[in-house]
């Protein structure tokens, strides 16, 4: 018996030095791509002669780098990445590019054409508050919530999603990706004290949770309501291959957000959501071996030319970090499997779907898909995938602590 507990804790340490050895080589690689996406970045608006604050979202077909706007729904991952790697290294360069791409951001907070204030906002001021404690940082998030709650409508129990496409495409259309903006709403609720916001993302969730799914708990992309009396008009999935199909990323917002749900509620219903989304996603008998996911499970070309049809890592490294929380949550086997799933998908993502050094404009990982139907954001490097797998590296490393 002596020998098989030694045996046993001989393979779990060496199973335990070859993860960190992993986990630190994925920190150096983001330390030397990030250090040239900020120097591309910065010789890129030097080129440009609006002077306009400007963001990296993905790199082009062409391999060139695409910048947008501080308006854009992604404004805010750069920003977070940063603070993360401070996070990481405490190195005060880290910090310092940080807090000067994040202030860039500030007047988001008045910003209520767009859902996306969590994205933009909490990944970035929201990230800042939490690693500095400073107040500045507080005030900008709280500022935000309010803004963004400016967009709830209580007939439906909604925060408004696209405001484009009304009334030709949809009524009052909410989508999956709606689920991870509340935790701004959450934090506002507990840095004030007010209690609407937390009322607000509750009904949104609980909305959500009613609407959005299909009985094997596969998600619609988008449920458009009926604003005069909340009723369900249509479900259909827009950046799917089809309203029936299974588009990967809107599962890991799923994920992702019910779980963070049940870290602010301790609602029961929010933690099962989660679980029953990693039991289907999980389960499906196309998902390749590397844990790395088509753009959408159900595109019909995975059975006949599997190689050619598009991979998401973004997805695939918003279900790593989810399901990181998720097993901070649940009985200690099943917190085993979800801790073995995202450390496969790690695994798969630092070592299959990195970049060379000083490649790829500065992205870290290969292989994003954005929307695939608008043939937008096909097979590149995207930010979003960047910074939902260094807060996924991050997670992994606190757990192993």
């Amino acid at each position: 018996m002596k020998t098989l507990f030694s045996a046993c804790c001989i393979s779990l340490l060496m199973t335990l030095c070859a993860q960190a050895q992993t986990n630190n080589d994925a920190w150096k690689a983001a330390d030397v791509q990030l250090r040239f996406l900020l120097e591309q970045t910065a010789l890129n608006r030097k080129s440009i002669a609006d002077k306009s604050k400007l963001m990296p979202r993905c790199v082009e077909k062409d391999g060139s780098l695409r910048l947008v706007g501080i308006g854009d729904w992604c404004s805010g991952f750069f920003p977070g990445e940063l603070w993360l790697m401070w996070q990481h290294t405490q190195d005060d360069f880290w910090r310092e590019w940080a807090v000067s791409n994040t202030w860039k951001l500030e007047e988001l907070k008045w910003n209520n054409s767009s859902h996306d204030l969590g994205f933009m906002v909490y990944n970035s001021f929201g990230k800042a508050y939490e690693l500095t404690g400073e107040r500045s940082y507080r005030d900008v998030v709280i500022q935000a919530a309010k803004t963004l709650a400016s967009r709830y409508d209580a007939n439906v129990g909604c925060i408004r999603s696209w405001s484009w496409g009304t009334p030709d495409r949809w009524q009052f259309a909410v989508i999956i990706d709606n689920m991870m903006n509340l935790e701004l709403l959450f934090q506002a609720s507990l840095l004030t004290g007010d209690r609407q916001y937390y009322d607000m993302a509750v009904s949104h969730a609980n909305q959500t949770l009613k609407n959005h799914f299909r009985e094997d708990f596969s998600s619609y992309h988008v449920v458009d309501y009926n604003p005069a009396d909340g009723s369900v008009i249509k479900r259909i999935t827009h950046q799917g291959i089809a309203d029936e199909s299974v588009w990967s990323r809107g599962q890991a917002w799923g994920l992702y957000g019910f779980t963070m749900c049940y870290r602010y509620t301790k609602d029961v219903h929010y933690l099962q959501q989660a679980q029953q989304i990693a039991r289907f996603f999980f389960g499906q008998k196309d998902l390749p071996a590397d844990l790395i996911p088509y753009w959408d499970m159900r595109d019909p070309a995975i059975k006949t030319h599997p190689t050619e049809v598009p991979r998401d890592a973004s997805a695939a490294a918003v279900f790593a970090s989810g399901l990181y929380e998720l097993a901070t949550y649940v009985g200690e086997a099943e917190a085993q499997t979800y801790r073995r799933l995202a450390d496969g998908i790690l695994q798969s993502l630092t070592t299959q779907y990195q970049p060379a050094p000083e490649t790829s404009q500065g992205f870290l990982l290969l292989h994003s898909t954005g929307n695939y139907p608008a043939n937008d954001e096909i097979d590149v490097p995207i930010i979003y995938a960047d910074y939902y797998y260094l807060e996924a590296l991050t997670r992994q490393e606190a757990l192993g602590k």
